[in-house]
């Protein structure tokens, strides 16, 4: 291999690696979020059973609604979902979070 391909598949995988991590620390930041926001109704994990009837859990969202829609229903402040839903307003950084992490509960 020559000594330009191999800097070039080095970069590339470190790329990779530092894209790993932040998407992890993203994850990370979302499961954080929605466990201290979302968790009193919503299970918020793989396995368990929302704890209010009209809560759906988490894992189900994606299957649920396009990603782009949840998006759009966190950049706008969510206010309903269910009838004591309480309003919730994040940062565009705070809905990437989110949004990995349902994201992430598919996989």
């Amino acid at each position: 291999m020559s000594e330009r391909l191999v800097k070039i598949v080095g970069m590339a995988i470190l790329v990779g690696l530092v894209a790993t991590s932040a998407g992890a620390d993203n994850i990370a930041e979302g499961k954080a979020l929605v466990e201290l926001n979302c968790a009193r109704c919503h299970a918020v994990d793989r396995t368990s059973e929302s704890s209010h009837s009209d809560a759906p859990p988490f894992r189900t969202l994606s299957q649920r609604y396009p990603i782009d829609a949840l998006e759009e229903a966190f950049a706008e402040g969510i206010s309903t979902g269910h009838p004591d839903m309480p309003e919730f307003v994040a940062t565009p950084e705070q809905i990437q979070a989110i949004l990995a992490y349902i994201s992430s509960l598919g996989d």
